[in-house]
């Protein structure tokens, strides 16, 4: 078991505990914060978590921070998620969900990744744009550094314009001012508006500024805006269902990793770019898109810290109920794993400096 005394987590071992186990405590506190997991799994005391500290979690409360105002996507998933963590821990925590929105989500990255408690009880979600926001300039953090915990599901995001709009199809955006809603610099309304703008010469008038994608749609539906970019395909399904039985909006292209065979007749992205040039900055900037609803936590929690929230994390997406809920709110449920996540980032963040450097030029106002 442990207790834990301000911010010294000390192992208390118990009296019928092998006695090689708690010779452990004559070592010298940070010996023992460091080994003591290890020697305890060596002398057979642990399954998948050292049983030791398999009580760390008993009592606490595990915050998830939203980097997104309520209502959207990133919220939904949050929570949804947040409902059936707990069961999958350890000590069974209170798991509450806390919106922190501001900057298009990098000021909940920047809490996570430098402000944020490290002992395990404080993860988030952010733009999915946030992972690579570094390489394009966007953000002064290491997206490979973060720990995380893996994605709800891959997605495909969409333009949309509300159904008075004058812009209603792809055609109509490359020959007339098509206003879009924006974040900020590193949120995917304002990276893909940005895209397209830049790199295929779509008249987009970006107006940034909103806290998040549900107050860029409410402004669409008051006439504000035309519209926005980057929304997501499930965001739309979940959120607004209506919005498609309706024909309330003009959805004009998807970007994705794969076509959404919901949208057979919505131009595709990878379609509309010109050359290998174009291919390439296409592919780093949609690279997140298969990491759709991430969750990270801060960089070097305890290891066994990690592998529980890991660990939960997929049985999470796997439970009957979570299963159930996303059904009943027509959200897709397509996993990925926080180590898939590391090794794709360890790939993007691979790409040449000079690619990388195109790429930001391509989403720069």
């Amino acid at each position: 078991m442990l207790t834990e005394r301000s911010t010294d987590v000390v192992p208390v071992i118990r009296q019928d505990e092998p006695r090689k186990c708690r010779a452990w405590s004559n070592l010298s506190r940070a010996v023992r914060l460091r080994t003591f997991a290890a020697a305890c799994a060596a002398f057979g005391l642990i399954g998948t978590a050292p049983a030791c500290c398999a009580d760390f979690y008993q009592g606490k409360t595990i915050n998830v921070l939203i980097g997104h105002s309520a209502g959207g996507g990133y919220d939904l998933y949050a929570r949804v998620l947040a409902r059936y963590l707990g069961r999958h821990i350890p000590g069974d925590p209170a798991v509450v969900p806390v919106n922190m929105p501001g900057a298009g989500s990098l000021r909940a990255a920047n809490y996570i990744y430098t402000a944020a408690p490290k002992h395990g009880t404080v993860f988030g979600t952010f733009s999915r744009g946030m992972a690579i926001a570094p390489l394009l300039g966007a953000a002064q953090f290491d997206g490979r550094r973060f720990t995380w915990l893996g994605s709800s599901t891959t997605d495909v995001s969409v333009c949309i314009t509300w159904n008075t709009s004058a812009i209603k199809s792809w055609d109509d955006v490359m020959s007339r001012q098509f206003v879009a809603g924006g974040e900020a610099a590193g949120s995917d309304p304002n990276i893909f508006a940005l895209m397209y703008k830049n790199l295929l010469g779509a008249k987009i008038k970006l107006v940034s500024g909103y806290p998040g994608t549900n107050d860029i749609t409410l402004a669409m539906e008051r006439g504000e805006v035309d519209g926005l970019c980057g929304i997501s395909w499930s965001t739309i399904k979940s959120r607004h269902a209506d919005w498609i039985g309706s024909n309330k909006v003009n959805i004009l292209v998807q970007a994705g990793p794969q076509k959404e065979p919901d949208l057979p007749n919505v131009p595709q992205a990878a379609d509309l770019v010109k050359g290998p040039e174009q291919k390439q900055i296409l592919r780093l900037l949609l690279t997140t898109h298969f990491m759709a609803r991430p969750f990270a936590a801060p960089s070097d929690i305890p290891a066994d810290r990690k592998d529980i929230l890991r660990k939960a994390f997929d049985e999470t997406m796997n439970d009957a109920d979570l299963r159930a809920e996303a059904e009943k709110l027509k959200l897709d449920i397509n996993p990925i794993s926080g180590a898939s996540i590391d090794a794709l980032l360890r790939e993007i963040y691979a790409t040449p400096k000079d690619v990388a450097a195109k790429a930001a030029k391509a989403i720069a106002e």
